[in-house]
């Protein structure tokens, strides 16, 4: 089993506490970390700017299906950033926590 990290960003701190929580209670994510942020981006054909928060869920690859069908139902952003990058190197006892955390 690969362990990933999947980053999605929300406008507050309220929402990126309610999304972390909500995985973290389904099993879905072994954890979520929060960290406030400044992102550039277009949209909608004008480059905006403007601060938010970005969680970082720590899961399994085969759990990223149900990690991005929850964060769509629960994201409150018309399209929001959901993507995920392989822990390439993780301690067996970090990896092993994750598992056991996520294990339906």
């Amino acid at each position: 089993m690969s362990a990933i990290v999947v980053v999605t960003t929300v406008a507050n701190r309220k929402d990126a506490r309610s999304l972390a929580r909500a995985l973290v209670e389904a099993k879905l994510a072994a954890c979520a970390q929060i960290s406030r942020i400044e992102s550039v981006y277009s949209w909608k054909g004008a480059v905006e700017s403007g601060k938010e928060y970005r969680i970082l869920f720590k899961t399994l690859d085969e759990h990223y299906p149900a990690v991005e069908r929850a964060i769509l139902d629960l994201h409150p952003y018309e399209v929001p950033a959901i993507h995920a990058f392989p822990m390439v190197h993780v301690s067996p006892a970090y990896a092993a926590w994750i598992e056991e955390s996520v294990a339906v």
